[in-house]
């Protein structure tokens, strides 16, 4: 084995985290990330969201430089290179590999209609048994916008890409893209287990538009002379590794069986949960992808729970009830009072129409407060409960899938740091959460350990995962919060009939 370190880089949309992780020991050697401030994203409409590609190469570069120096590591030191990143992005470049406009990133809403009316044209069965999805606002609806309406600049185009394959090929110098990227984009088949020709054909877009496809976990391409000088790396370092965000989550946490959970809860809140065989939600309200294991011969897949009004709410919360109070102060607060928050419910989606409401901008509510008897205690507990609640909710989906919600592995971060929101959420669901010390670099550093053959299998390249904290359910008190849920539920139905 050459090298002793695993690069992993993370591709966000704030920032580009990259990590060195010590190939026998298993650990983190040097980690940063670039910019140290929130990197910009153009809107020049309401509902768009674009960022330039070469702005995530120029911080994947400043972050990689830092780490080097950190750890004192030079290119030879690198054994292999793996690739996290933002899911559902267009990056277009021509036949000079030179990018044609700036992205339009996941965040981007100006392409539902073009998704929607596909959906309709094409048949909701049709879509849904071939996609697992409707093709909603994702990346081949995003390249359909521009066709309408970049007519000229799309006739330049030679291969559309993901955020993580623009990087790969910054790398390389090779355009490629894997059957996972190709799912996130609406543009994998999953019946014909080949791209998905029926949905390129309704837009109008020719096979040639798409990169080659390279697996997820394997040798996909090798650092380029050109790229290795611009990088302080070793021309032919093997590229083995790359996934988006969700599913890389899902990998950094040891998720690739059916009924392994994954879950975080920033801002807005994910549950992935991996499946067996290929099944999808008859209403579109979870999305369903090819987890980073997937194969034509083995499915793996991803459904994708996302809440938007998790973390946000936290946060509003303690800005505006309880500044005076450290978020650990103000977790003691909220578990000075009874599970159901003694009557106190608060609805959290106030951050946008909620995929899992089917599309419905229901709000943020707060209900049952009785002037005489609650407080700032009560709405702090209430606020952790109802996100709880939202997940509860969209997972009742999930199960309705067929997938079994055993047990959840989560990083220890954000709500996770609350002991009530961790006990909430593993009472009401029934499953057990495990607590990790992990992120999304370094685990796009040990996907490329697996892919390069540096690991014989997951097992292996996890078996030095830090587990933090197990959470099971408390069986003698779990009647009270599943009592204090439905009661959440009842209200939040009631408000999705008016």
């Amino acid at each position: 084995m050459n090298g002793k370190y695993l690069l992993g880089f993370d591709v966000g949309s704030s920032s580009v985290k990259a990590s060195l992780v010590d190939i026998e020991r298993g650990d983190i050697a040097a980690s940063a990330f670039y910019p140290e401030k929130e990197a910009p994203i153009v809107a020049v409409r309401t509902g768009w969201a674009e960022q330039d590609p070469q702005m995530w190469w120029d911080n994947a570069k400043l972050a990689l430089r830092k780490i080097m120096q950190q750890a004192g590591a030079k290119g030879e030191d690198i054994a292999a290179i793996g690739i996290s990143y933002q899911m559902h992005g267009l990056v277009c470049v021509d036949k000079n590999q030179k990018v044609l406009r700036p992205s339009i990133i996941w965040c981007d809403s100006r392409a539902v209609a073009y998704g929607e009316r596909a959906f309709n044209e094409l048949g909701k069965e049709r879509c849904l048994t071939h996609l697992l999805n409707s093709p909603g606002n994702f990346t081949a609806a995003k390249l359909a916008w521009v066709k309408e309406n970049e007519p000229e600049l799309f006739r330049q185009i030679n291969k559309v890409m993901l955020p993580g394959d623009y990087i790969a090929m910054k790398l390389t110098g090779e355009a490629q893209t894997t059957i996972s990227g190709l799912s996130e984009g609406m543009m994998w088949d999953f019946k014909a287990k080949r791209p998905a020709k029926f949905l390129l054909d309704y837009f109008g877009f020719e096979d040639s538009l798409l990169a080659e496809v390279v697996p997820t976990f394997g040798i996909q391409s090798v650092v380029s002379e050109e790229a290795a000088q611009e990088l302080g790396l070793k021309a032919g370092t093997p590229i083995g590794y790359r996934a988006g965000d969700q599913p890389n989550n899902a990998v950094s946490l040891n998720v690739f069986n059916p009924g392994e959970i994954a879950s975080t809860a920033g801002t807005s809140g994910v549950v992935y949960g991996v499946l067996g065989d290929a099944n999808y939600d008859p209403e579109s309200r979870v999305n369903t992808f090819a987890h980073a294991n997937y194969t034509t011969a083995t499915d793996r897949l991803g459904v994708l729970l996302c809440i938007n009004g998790t973390g946000i709410l936290n946060a509003w919360m303690h800005r505006n009830v309880t500044s005076d109070l450290s978020y650990s102060e103000m977790n003691d607060l909220a578990a000075s009072v009874p599970v159901g928050s003694e009557g106190v419910k608060i609805i959290p989606f106030g951050n946008g129409a909620e995929r899992v409401l089917g599309n419905k901008e229901v709000g943020c509510s707060v209900h049952g407060v009785n002037f005489n008897k609650h407080g700032r205690a009560h709405l702090a507990r209430a606020a952790q409960e109802g996100i709880v609640f939202s997940f509860c909710y969209g997972m009742e989906i999930m199960q309705q899938m067929g997938m079994e919600l055993n047990k959840i592995h989560a990083g220890r971060a954000n709500m996770f740091l609350s002991p009530l929101f961790r006990e909430t959420l593993a009472n009401v669901s029934g499953a057990t959460i495990e607590l990790y010390e992990t992120d999304g670099s370094v685990g796009a550093a040990k996907g490329a350990g697996i892919g390069a053959g540096i690991y014989k299998d997951h097992d292996e390249a996890f078996s030095t995962l830090k587990r933090l904290a197990v959470i099971a359910p408390e069986e003698s008190r779990r009647e009270e919060y599943i009592e204090a849920y439905r009661e959440w539920k009842d209200i939040l139905e009631k408000s999705l009939s008016r």
